[in-house]
């Protein structure tokens, strides 16, 4: 039996409609949809992180590396013990979270923060052993789970946008259209993305990765032709890589030694709420658009996916970068047909060989990598046409859940408000046995942390 047999059957691939071509394509396409968190994390982590005698740069290669091998390792268990075809890596919110609130703001030595990111770890890997999340998630009213895709559609929607610098900050209207075609960046997004819908629509398989690549290639030859200076559509610098991470790796543990425990337990708690309620969504969005939900609407051994997440997170915290957590752009390879581990497996293989040529991942200009983001959202709107919107619970809960999310640029609180809407509707229209226990009592709770959160007395 060679390499791809022992594959195939090792990850089941024929018995859930794939082939190994179709899983190699798919796990490409993920690693590239996602490959900008190695540079994206440690730009904001390396505001917040200062490690004596040594540079920003320096730091920023550190954090980059322990980005990549966290994400490696989240992403092999994903693949050797879920068998599903989702990429992880430290997470968007989160790090920012981590850098800008937590240790910026409230002066909390990074040491400290990293330590409350182990101890959500923990907690997450003991309430997953022992099925707590995965018994909450199937709470979930069944309209928010059939929604969460489209409103993860339209998040990505929304982020492409700007990072594309289609729709540009505006004092009146908060957003509004940008100066498209007097801005090279935009215009080489938007010709990328035009070609990456046309491959996409003739079925052309690898679409998005021909979209990201071609797009990438294009910047670049552009800027060797002498029509644009570095910096314009092509990174000004390209990083060398910085491989020794001691300085960083364990730091943790100088963290666990000296917290302030109230402020410590804030800080948990807010990084435990968010990536639980961000995860949860991710994998319900991306399994929805995968067609991996049962009749009921929950995906079926939901708890290995969790653990994945779970173990990524505290050797996350243990390597010296914040929170992991599943990644939406895993929808990129879901589109592109992945099915199985096999997918996550090479996104974790291409983020271990990133560690040699992290100069070429860097070299990938954002414009190119967000096209994916956009393809994908619109795609992930086909989700609507399974929610009952003649059903005034389905209709209140479910379009809350799909526009809270971009409104808020946040998955965690869109799921919050169709959760909360759903007992509420329900209530109303007096079909209040309906409604489980356990459903009315996560609205209530979080009810009570919303209040106290936007009144600014927990962080």
């Amino acid at each position: 039996m060679g390499i791809a047999d022992t594959l195939t059957a090792r990850f089941d691939v024929e018995q859930h409609g794939s082939d190994l071509r179709t899983e190699l394509v798919a796990g490409l396409t993920t690693f590239l949809a996602m490959s900008y968190i190695i540079v994206v994390n440690p730009a904001i982590l390396s505001e917040a992180i200062r490690i004596e005698g040594y540079g920003q740069g320096e730091v920023f290669q550190m954090i980059a590396i322990a980005t990549i091998l966290s994400a490696a390792i989240a992403t092999a268990v994903m693949a050797l013990y879920a068998n599903r075809p989702f990429g992880l890596a430290p997470g968007l919110g989160l790090n920012a979270f981590f850098a800008y609130t937590v240790v910026i703001a409230l002066e909390i030595p990074w040491q400290t923060a990293l330590a409350a990111v182990f101890v959500e770890g923990i907690l997450f890997m003991a309430l997953t052993a022992v099925g707590a999340r995965e018994y909450v998630i199937r709470l979930f009213p069944e309209p928010v789970k059939r929604s969460v895709g489209a409103g993860i559609g339209l998040f990505l929607l929304f982020i492409g946008f700007q990072e594309l610098q289609i729709v540009v900050p505006d004092e009146a209207t908060l957003v509004t259209l940008g100066g498209v075609f007097g801005n090279p960046w935009a215009i080489l997004g938007l010709v990328g993305l035009v070609l990456t819908f046309v491959l996409w629509a003739r079925n052309v398989t690898g679409a998005i990765v021909i979209g990201i690549v071609t797009t990438s290639i294009a910047g670049w030859g552009l800027t060797f032709a002498g029509l644009f200076e570095r910096g314009v559509v092509t990174p000004e610098s390209l990083p060398s890589a910085q491989y020794d991470i001691t300085p960083l790796a364990g730091a943790f543990v100088d963290g666990l030694a000296d917290v302030e425990p109230l402020t410590f337990a804030l800080v948990v708690f807010t990084f435990f709420f968010v990536d639980f309620f961000d995860t949860a969504g991710t994998l319900i969005g991306v399994s929805q658009f995968g067609d991996f939900l049962d009749d009921e609407g929950d995906l079926p051994e939901m708890d290995k996916p969790l653990m994945a997440d779970a173990v990524g997170t505290t050797a996350g915290a243990m390597l010296g970068t914040s929170t992991v957590t599943t990644f939406i752009e895993s929808s990129t390879g879901v589109e592109e047909g992945g099915r199985t581990g096999l997918t996550a497996l090479v996104v974790a293989l291409l983020f271990l060989a990133s560690l040699a040529v992290i100069p070429l991942v860097a070299a990938i200009p954002a414009y190119a990598s967000f096209i994916a983001l956009i393809v994908v959202g619109v795609m992930m709107l086909q989700g609507l046409v399974e929610v009952d919107w003649d059903d005034p619970a389905w209709a209140v809960s479910a379009g809350l859940t799909v526009t809270v999310m971009p409104f808020a640029y946040s998955i965690a609180d869109g799921l919050a408000a169709g959760i909360i809407a759903y007992p509420i509707i329900k209530v109303a229209i007096g079909e209040l046995d309906d409604v489980r226990l356990g459903q009315y009592l996560i609205a209530a709770l979080l009810v009570v942390y919303y209040v106290l959160q936007t009144r600014g007395v927990i962080l």
